[in-house]
Order: C-alpha cells, then sequence, then structure tokens
C-alpha cells in the first residue's frame, strides 16, 4: 500500500515547482508557496492532537486517501496563487496523516524491540515508489508538465487505495495488538499546549534533529528537480538526480536494526545525519553529473540511517507512553513541519541568490553544525 501511495506522492512532488516554474514564478516565489504546505500541516497537528477521539490507522489511511484523489486535481488547474495555496494546504494536511497513521500501525501491530527493524522495511517500500516516481514522471514529461502525469498519479493512488482495504480486511481479523486503544480526552487549549510543552521538552534533541532532517530533505525536493533538469541537459544521467537521492533507503531499510543494535539507539541518528552533511560541502567543487549523483547516493544512505532510526525512536516513546501518543505524534509532526516550511523557503531564496550548488553546501555547513551540537549534548535514553 506504501509503496503505490510513495509512487503517488513522487510523482506529485516532482511536478509541484516544475509546474510553479513553468507558470511563471520564480524559485524563491515558488519555495515560500511550497512552504506553506507545511504551515498548513503545523496548524493541523495541533488541531488533530486537540480534537481527535482516537488514533486507529484505519481511520487515518481512509482521511488520506479521501484528500489524496482531490489534490492532484486541483494543482492540475492551478494558475493563480491562492489556487496553489489551498493545493499546499492539502498537501500539508494529507503528509501529516500518512505519517500518524505509519506510526500508530508500527506500535500497534509490532513488538517494541522490532520497532527499526520494522521501520527500515517499511521505509524499503516507500522508498522504491520515490525511486520509480521521479524516473516516470521524467519520461512523461516533455517540455511542460501536462494531463498525463496526472492520471499516472491517480492511478497509483487507486492502486494503493485498494491495497488499504485488502490490509483493513486483514487486520481486522487479528486480534493480537501491542499497544492498547486509547480514548483522548478533549483538553482545552491551555492545558493541551503544557502537555505539548512537557512531551516537547523530554524529547527536545530528537525533535531538533527531525527540524533538520526535513529541512534538508525539503531542500532537495524543492530545488532537485529543477537542479536534475538542469544536469539532464548535461549529461543523460543527470536527470536521475532525484532518483539517486531515493534510492539508497531500499538498501539501508534492510539493515538499519543491526546499525541500531551496533552503534546504539541515541547516538546513530545524530552521527549518520553528521556525515551525510559532510559530504554535502563537495557540491560545488564537483561539476560532473555522474560525479553529483554519487555525492547524492553518499549523503541520502546516510541521511537514510538518520530518518529511519530517529523515526524508531518517536514509536519508543509512543509505546511507552500510550496516553500521550497523540501529542508525541502531534510534536513529531510539527517538527516535521517546521522543516518543510523552513526548508522550501531557504532552498529557493538560495537558488536564486546563489545557485543550486551552492545551496546544498549551506545546507551541509548548517547540518554539520546542528549534528555536532546534539551529538555534544546528553541525548535522552
Amino acid at each position: 500500500m506504501l509503496f503505490f501511495f510513495s509512487l503517488f506522492d513522487a510523482v506529485i512532488s516532482y511536478v509541484t515547482p516544475l509546474i510553479m516554474t513553468q507558470n511563471g514564478l520564480s524559485v524563491t516565489q515558488m519555495g515560500i508557496i511550497y512552504g506553506t504546505a507545511a504551515i498548513s500541516g503545523a496548524a493541523f497537528d495541533f488541531i488533530l492532537a486537540k480534537y481527535l477521539k482516537s488514533s486507529h490507522y484505519r481511520k487515518i489511511y481512509l482521511a488520506v486517501f479521501a484528500i489524496c484523489f482531490v489534490y492532484p486535481l486541483i494543482l492540475w488547474q492551478s494558475k493563480v496563487i491562492w489556487l496553489y495555496l489551498i493545493a499546499m494546504a492539502l498537501w500539508g494536511i494529507y503528509y501529516d496523516l500518512i505519517n500518524f497513521g505509519t506510526f500508530d500501525f508500527v506500535g500497534r501491530e509490532t513488538k517494541k524491540e522490532d520497532h527499526a527493524q520494522n521501520f527500515g522495511i517499511v521505509d524499503v517500500f516507500k522508498s522504491a515508489g520515490y525511486l520509480i516516481g521521479p524516473i516516470l514522471a521524467g519520461i512523461l514529461i516533455g517540455k511542460l508538465v501536462d494531463l498525463k502525469v496526472f492520471i499516472l498519479a491517480w492511478i497509483s493512488l487507486s492502486v494503493s487505495f485498494a491495497l488499504y482495504l485488502a490490509l483493513t480486511a486483514l487486520t481486522k481479523k487479528s486480534k493480537i495488538t501491542y499497544m492498547r486503544d486509547t480514548i483522548y480526552k478533549h483538553k482545552n487549549m491551555a492545558l493541551e499546549l503544557r502537555v505539548w510543552k512537557k512531551v516537547g521538552l523530554s524529547i527536545f534533541p530528537v525533535l531538533i534533529l527531525i527540524v533538520f532532517l526535513n529541512i534538508y530533505d525539503a531542500f532537495f525536493w524543492t530545488i532537485g528537480p529543477l537542479y536534475s533538469e538542469s544536469l539532464s541537459s548535461l549529461h543523460p544521467l543527470g536527470g536521475l538526480f532525484m532518483s539517486f537521492y531515493t534510492a539508497p533507503s531500499l538498501i539501508v531499510g534492510w539493515f538499519i536494526g543491526n546499525i541500531v543494535k551496533k552503534y546504539g539507539r541515541t547516538k546513530t541518528p545524530f552521527l549518520a545525519f553528521l556525515l551525510g552533511s559532510l559530504v554535502l560541502l563537495l557540491f560545488p567543487v564537483v561539476k560532473d553529473s555522474p560525479w553529483v549523483l554519487l555525492l547524492v547516493v553518499a549523503s541520502s544512505i546516510l541521511t537514510s540511517i538518520s530518518f529511519t532510526s530517529i523515526k524508531s525512536r518517536i514509536v519508543d516513546f509512543i509505546t511507552s507512553k500510550p496516553q500521550e501518543e497523540k501529542e508525541i505524534e502531534g510534536v513529531g509532526d510539527f517538527s516535521v513541519n517546521i522543516g518543510y516550511v523552513v526548508g522550501p523557503m531557504v532552498a529557493g531564496f538560495l537558488s536564486d541568490k546563489v545557485g543550486n550548488a551552492n545551496s546544498f553546501l549551506a545546507l551541509g555547513i548548517a547540518g554539520i553544525v546542528v549534528s555536532g551540537a546534539l551529538l555534544l549534548k546528553k541525548v535522552d535514553k
């Protein structure tokens, strides 16, 4: 299910910056609008945490599909800024919901000691979709983005929905669960904020890393398609830039459990992000497309380790305190959204001012500073 959903999202994510720029927006304007998706998602996090009575993945996934069938139509018809903003709001909401649902699924259906390994498996299938999506989109895109790309997205989403129905039927028959259902009581806003503050402070270093991992990811998805199109004009392999970025999770996912066991649940995500950021320092130096792709793979392998291991830490927190599940998921996704607000806006601005390669250099410097500081702190164990 998540493979075909990721294929859908990859196609949409790849064409979104291209549609905006082909309709006359600058890269800076595109980055600002792109970032509003995460602002909507951040607001939705708080609303969801305050009013959601339960967080079972079946209901959450159903809401995701309802939104996703509408979203491509709005994006395709967008010609003015307010329509782009509506499309971005829907994107931010469904992206948050799919993360909520997956956290709940892994926590509910698997043992705590298997969380890192199982998130690795989940990420393998998601990464396969994000690997294939940009390739298919690139093949279908001529001089302009047209209806063919959106038909591909809808077909992928339809297959994913059919598999969701199969998943629902299968899991309803199973009586085994590793996390009890919790019926949440509504809190007033002041109390909800206090709970968020308490939860946030208890896992603060993890949340900071989540912010910067998503700034990193947002950089690639905001200016990566533009960089890919420019590289493809220089070398046939250049157009595979985004596919090379997403490919490493196909490998990392199978080994993440062993990596975490060897280097520790606490240290692994921070050290991996530090090393991945170091690789980005070479972007302005390397000019040939094949070598650029090699740098992308190296950095992506390391940050994939960081991404997957940090998500398993969030599920660890949820299963140890199920009564705070929606608050933990809320502050976690809020951190994702902060990264996706800052990332596209900064990436678009830097791309216009200093070019794509130097933008990735700046990203690497920021990543080294942040991950190095977090490694020096005592991280929650």
